[in-house]
């Protein structure tokens, strides 16, 4: 685990956070720690190829359960047991029981000192494959790995969860290398030995440094000790163009890896290892070269680009790296593609889940089916939007000051319903802050059987409102009267299957999970919350601020009201889009539909430089219009009700 220098730490740790909401985890991580079995249902070890897991190996040995190899060789880590430990007779056993009589000839020659270990061609995998229940791989090269080896026992083929960071300092981490926005920049990263291609990557960049001087590459890793990676650099004559920033914290690694427009994550030979810098990289949405060999193989072609280890490699690489510098417009959207695809393929908590559900059928004995292969019924595609007339919304603005309102949030108030799911006559609706310009259609064009209304005011009271439109319909509804972050929300838990929050949340001053937290209670499982609110990360909000100007939609202080008269209530905070994803998940919601537009019918032909302003600094131009439009499904409880993001 951490602080251990290894990716595997890194990647038990993000497992386990997930791990601990599906199943009871005890985690040993040193030797000192006494391990009972017989307090456990099953065992599961992460064993990796070096000196970090001899203490997962021991005890896997000692008490069978399920192994997950990370890749398909375990002869460093035997050598670490033996060797190191000066334990020739070990070794030379170790090396038999694995590869027979031929193989303890050649280790004999090994501890007479006249070969080096034969790393490649003797995996040093029998004896744990043997004593285990079963094992997890991330990839089908493993896999077939295993069972060529004779391994007949139950093995799973478990993506290699990937990291989704919502954002990196791009800009700080290329102040710090001294660069500006557009000087293209290139990275190597992880430990830097010669199998990951470090050689070919800087001749082939040296052959770009002579098309786009400007260019430059960071290799952020340890380097190897008998890689003598300095002495390579200054023969290329790349001092100027490279830099070897050695070893550095998970956050400034993952800072250099944001500050970069490609990755080259190339590796041979391989034994089917994954790799966590991979995974980090196309998380980030950058650009990657992989070598077209092992698990990286298996990779979409549209994601990656993949690089033969042959007589045209290092051409390959070249015009790999042109391209990219050359046309940033590609490197871009090969970066869209491979973030789409990891936070849909290999998102932790996906895989959390097929880690337990493997190993629950391997504790009750019972065949895993996959996720793609467990038969399902097929969910029925979600409802078309009900479009509800213009002419139908304006003819319940009756009065002056209505039509006026209608007029400028028009295009508003239609989203909202056409997001809002329709309903039954069994189902029950919520509209917070009820204006009633919108409150007829849930009953008359969505269907809802009964429809509830709630606005500020004194608690336990209950306003009877009735509407006429000018085409003469009549429509009633209650109103209910409470301070939704502050008084529990007068109403049966599962009460409704609906609830609109619409221009609510960023009028709130001091407990906006209060308000979500009560939502989560009133609403059935499976019920949906609606929410709108202005966009604080909008096109406007950033071109107001770089021109001095408040960022916020409605930042006014409000005049004092006349006596007798309940005050409106100002905008308190505006949310991001990000924010209200991170607000969803907290509550216990699973966002099913989060996007931006119109919040007022005004046009704002002024705010478009912001994109080519964006556009050039690598920054997200999606969710920008002035108005945030979100769908979450209550999937269970309130998960954290102080975030630490929204709360100090």
């Amino acid at each position: 685990m951490p602080p251990a220098r290894s990716g595997i730490a890194d990647y038990s740790a993000a497992l386990l956070q997930q791990l601990q909401g599906l199943a009871e985890v005890e985690v040993f991580s040193e030797s000192s720690q006494p391990f009972h079995p017989e307090r456990h249902d099953i065992a599961l070890y992460q064993v990796g190829n070096n000196e970090f897991h001899i203490h997962a190996y021991e005890t896997a040995l000692a008490h069978p359960g399920v192994v997950v190899l990370h890749e398909a060789n375990l002869h460093h880590l035997i050598c670490d047991l033996t060797i190191r430990r000066q334990n020739w007779d070990a070794y030379v056993d170790e090396a038999e029981y694995n590869g027979g009589a031929a193989a303890r000839a050649y280790a004999e020659r090994v501890r007479a000192l006249e070969v080096g270990p034969d790393y490649e061609g003797l995996p040093m995998l029998r004896r744990l494959l043997d004593r285990s229940r079963a094992a997890i791989v991330h990839s089908e090269c493993v896999a077939a790995g295993l069972r060529n080896a004779g391994f007949d026992k139950p093995v799973a083929v478990i993506p290699h969860g990937a990291w989704l960071p919502d954002a990196v300092d791009r800009m700080g981490y290329r102040r710090r290398l001294g660069l500006d926005e557009s000087t293209p920049l290139l990275g190597v990263f992880g430990f830097l030995k010669p199998y990951k291609r470090i050689a070919e990557s800087l001749r082939a960049f040296r052959r770009l440094v002579r098309l786009e001087p400007q260019a430059r590459m960071i290799l952020v890793g340890e380097p190897h000790p008998d890689f003598r990676l300095a002495s390579l650099i200054d023969t290329l004559g790349l001092e100027a163009h490279v830099r070897v920033l050695g070893f550095t914290p998970a956050e400034d690694f993952m800072g250099y890896l944001g500050a970069c427009d490609a990755v080259l994550n190339l590796r041979y030979p391989t034994v089917g290892e994954s790799s966590g810098t991979l995974l980090r990289a196309l998380g980030l949405g950058k650009a990657v070269l992989v070598s077209d060999v092992g698990s990286f193989r298996e990779y979409p072609d549209d994601i990656v680009l993949k690089v033969p280890v042959d007589a045209t490699e290092e051409d390959l690489i070249f015009e790999y790296l042109n391209l990219l510098v050359s046309r940033p417009s590609a490197a871009r959207e090969l970066g869209r593609n491979a973030r789409q695809w990891v936070a849909r393929e290999c998102n932790w908590p996906s895989v959390a889940e097929r880690y337990v559900r493997f190993l629950e059928a391997v504790t009750k004995g019972e065949p895993y089916l996959p996720p793609a292969a467990k038969p399902v019924a097929a969910e029925p595609p979600p409802p078309a939007p009900t479009p509800v007339p213009e002419a139908y919304l304006k003819s319940w603005a009756v009065t002056e000051n209505s039509q006026t309102y209608l007029d400028i949030h028009l295009t508003r108030l239609r989203r909202t319903l056409e997001i809002t799911p329709p309903g039954t006559a069994e189902d029950r609706i919520l509209e917070m802050g009820a204006y009633m310009q919108i409150t007829p259609a849930l009953h008359t064009k969505l269907g809802y059987g009964e429809v509830r209304g709630c606005y500020l005011g004194t608690p336990g009271r209950t306003d009877q409102k009735q509407a006429v439109s000018l085409d003469g319909e009549t429509f009633h509804c209650e109103i209910d009267l409470f301070n939704a972050e502050k008084d529990t929300f007068p109403y049966p838990d599962a009460h409704f299957s609906t609830v609109l929050c619409c221009e609510l949340i960023e009028h709130l001053a001091e407990d906006p999970m209060f308000l979500m937290s009560e939502v989560n209670r009133v609403l059935k499982p499976g019920g949906r919350l609606v929410l709108t609110t202005p966009n604080i990360g909008s096109l406007h909000a950033i071109s107001a601020i770089l021109q001095g100007y408040h960022p916020g939609f409605f930042p006014a202080y409000l005049k004092p009201a006349p006596e007798g008269v309940e005050p409106e209530a100002r905008h308190n905070r505006e949310y991001t889009p990000k924010e209200l994803m991170l607000l969803f998940l907290d509550a216990g919601f699973e966002v099913t539909l989060l996007e931006t537009g119109p919040f007022r019918d005004v046009p704002r032909p002024e705010d478009h430089w912001i994109e080519h302003l964006l556009e050039r600094y690598l920054l997200p131009l999606e969710l920008r219009g002035d108005g945030i439009y979100a769908v979450g499904r209550k999937t269970g409880p309130v998960k954290q009700r102080y975030p630490s993001w929204l709360y100090s």
